[in-house]
């Protein structure tokens, strides 16, 4: 603990004489704040209010935040990397991204292509003429344009995290999620799904039933499982030799799909979701073959769709962005190919696919210029501390035994925190870029797959990421490392000029959110060398889960629109997070102030300080229609309730900002959710 003082204490020391923060005097910015609101009533509007007030939600995206602002910025500093090399020879990665690039900003040839790039994806789905061939033309998902009813990837495996093994589960749909297909709510986007689907077989020359595609998928959607029955690790991790996937789901050619992935030597796989494969594979050998081949052709062409002539980008825009987000214009032609050769989106994810970017090449070239290693020194100082007062809070809980304590804290030191970008750059030298913007995708798309398929039979790479530096998001990952790449490491959540209570609460309470998904209702069942197993006492076990109930329950009551629910079973893991992230980082700033009360700045006292830091970090406001998406597809509560649905299970808010008996937010003492 002593060394993590004297590392914090540096870098507060270091920050005294630097420039102003971008926020605000301190770091936060206090003209934003609706002090008319009561805390206690609504902590988010109190800390954000008048900004929401005049905030206008830009027409290119469905939302409008201060985390926005900072993918905003990571995005124009990559397209100044990216226009400076786009004339240059692609023969070095600042070539290859360049020359990327611009073949997607060449629209004229873009144009006159139209969709002549379809045509070599589209004969070979002509040629594959039974259900086999179409089985191997998706096992080309994850390295080419195809879609597959079953997704899989390349991973450790969580029962022998020494080695690398071949996932497998349902896939198959083309809106966000299954309730799309089933719930009367979602009927009008259902209906412009399905002519959607019309209009891009008809741009791409191919005769199908746009309501036979959209009726198979209706099918898939009814035997797939939720996203909350997802996320149990331990029911979606169901070893299964290859040689026994046709007794699991018969009627499918897994030899094929296995061949087309380019995996045939795979012995063993873990499916997913095991309820669901043998209904799956009944709809495909149940669909004439000439319906299959239709909703391929739809799906080949949706992927593509950005990176084609303008009716197919305009058309992927108004179902994609504008139906399904509530996005009222296209972004600008720059930023969708800074986007298509970054491949990362911190709002929508990763809206190109997986594949078909050179994502890592593209972060190696950000971090470099825009991540100096004074910066990844100071982030991981903070987060040394964050771990220290982590390891202090499991030694003090009082509904644990030391039996379980003593398995947790063995977990905690196992972790490798992973800052700015990784130690080793990926290998892009046998990337062939040209001037075909779709060629390009697919080229990155096979030697992406190439490089996660490649690993299959070799060691497990511990050094990996799962993220590129420049993504403005975090993660805790199946190598039992927590990343903070450098998109994130930005203001307001992190300033290296800003009042170190607000860098606690903003970073410091993402650092403590990562941290707690190792131990959170998904993180929990994994153990110190990574192996999925229960480490728990019974009676341990029963109190955490007692306990998390009560944190899903209050979730289940929030309405970010009339009638629309925060599903908490589907946000269990990321509000479990953000409860342990804020109630760590406090503690976690306390520790740093080394005994030395907090000062007061502006009348408002150091806990202050960490709370409002937390909530100008989810400062912002997104459409209805992306709302409404979000409660469906995405594990994240909206993000009002990443504010109050936190604040009002933590001791320290109620002292802090004198909440009392009657406010709305407030909670009885015995009813405020405390896990970790």
């Amino acid at each position: 603990m002593k060394k993590v003082q004297i590392l914090v204490a540096a870098l507060l020391a270091t920050t005294a004489a630097l420039a102003a923060p971008q926020y605000g005097k301190w770091g936060y910015d206090q003209a934003g704040m609706d002090k008319a609101t009561k805390p206690g009533d609504d902590f988010f509007r109190y800390a954000n209010g008048t900004w929401l007030d005049h905030a206008q939600i830009p027409a290119d995206k469905p939302a409008v935040s201060f985390r926005l602002q900072m993918t905003d910025r990571a995005e124009a500093r990559i397209h100044d990397i990216l226009e400076a090399a786009k004339d240059k020879e692609p023969d070095t990665l600042e070539g290859k991204a360049g020359r990327f690039y611009r073949s997607f900003m060449d629209e004229a040839r873009v144009e006159a292509a139209g969709a002549k790039p379809l045509a070599p994806l589209l004969a070979d789905l002509r040629n594959a003429k039974t259900r086999e061939a179409l089985a191997g033309l998706m096992g080309r998902s994850n390295a080419d344009l195809e879609a597959s009813l079953f997704g899989f990837f390349v991973d450790v495996d969580l029962k022998d995290p020494k080695h690398y093994v071949v996932y497998v589960g349902q896939s198959g749909l083309g809106l966000p999620d299954r309730d799309y297909y089933l719930k009367p709510e979602f009927k009008d986007q259902k209906a412009k799904y399905q002519a959607y689907v019309a209009q891009l077989l008809k741009l791409a020359g191919w005769q199908g039933d746009a309501k036979a595609v959209v009726d198979f998928e209706t099918k898939v959607a009814q035997a797939s499982w939720s996203k909350a029955e997802q996320r149990d690790p331990l029911k979606v991790y169901n070893p299964t030799d290859v040689a026994d996937l046709p007794k699991l789901a018969a009627g499918f050619a897994w030899k094929e799909m296995l061949a087309g992935a380019g995996l045939s030597k795979a012995t063993r796989v873990i499916v997913g979701e095991k309820s669901a494969f043998p209904k799956l594979a009944a709809i495909y050998a149940a669909t004439p073959v000439g319906t299959l081949q239709a909703w391929q052709a739809f799906r080949i062409a949706d992927n593509a769709a950005p990176y084609l002539s303008k009716p197919f980008a305009d058309a992927w825009f108004e179902m994609h962005d504008k139906t399904l987000s509530g996005q009222k214009a296209q972004k600008v032609r720059w930023k969708r190919g800074v986007l298509a050769v970054s491949g990362s989106d911190f709002l929508v994810g990763d809206r190109f696919g997986s594949y078909g970017t050179m994502g890592f090449g593209v972060g190696q070239l950000y971090a470099a210029k825009y991540f100096p290693p004074a910066s990844k020194a100071k982030i991981e100082a903070l987060v040394a501390n964050l771990k220290a007062a982590y390891r202090v809070r499991i030694q003090h809980l009082d509904w644990m035994s030391d039996k379980t304590r003593v398995e947790a804290l063995k977990k905690l030191d196992t972790y490798s925190i992973k800052v700015g970008y990784p130690d080793h750059a990926r290998d892009y030298s046998g990337l062939i870029v040209g001037d075909d913007l779709l060629g390009n995708v697919r080229r990155a798309g096979a030697a992406d797959w190439a490089f996660y398929s490649g690993r299959l039979f070799g060691p497990v790479d511990r050094s990996d990421w799962g993220m590129t530096p420049q993504t403005n998001d975090a993660y805790n990952g199946n190598l039992r490392d927590i990343v903070f790449p450098a998109g994130i490491l930005q203001a307001p959540m992190f300033d290296a000029e800003a009042d170190p209570a607000i860098n606690y609460g903003a970073i410091g309470g993402v650092i403590g959110h990562e941290i707690t998904h190792g131990f959170d209702d998904q993180g929990r069942k994994i153990d110190a060398a990574g192996n999925l197993r229960d480490w728990w006492t019974k009676e341990d076990a029963a109190k955490f889960e007692a306990r998390a109930r009560m944190l899903g329950a209050q979730y289940s009551q929030f309405q970010p629109l009339p009638g629309v629910h925060v599903n908490g079973d589907l946000t269990m893991g990321e509000n479990i997070a953000d409860l342990g992230g804020l109630t760590v980082a406090l503690d976690a700033y306390h520790a740093s102030l080394g005994g030395k009360p907090a000062p007061v700045i502006d009348g408002l006292t150091g806990d202050q300080r960490v709370l409002l830091g937390w909530a100008q970090a989810w400062r912002g406001k997104v459409t209805d229609d992306f709302v409404r998406k979000q409660v469906v597809s995405d594990p994240h509560s909206p993000r009002q309730f990443r504010v109050n649905g936190v604040v009002r299970n933590v001791d320290t808010w109620y002292a802090a900002f004198a909440v009392k008996p009657g406010e709305k937010l407030y909670v009885e003492p015995g009813k405020r959710v405390k896990i970790w």
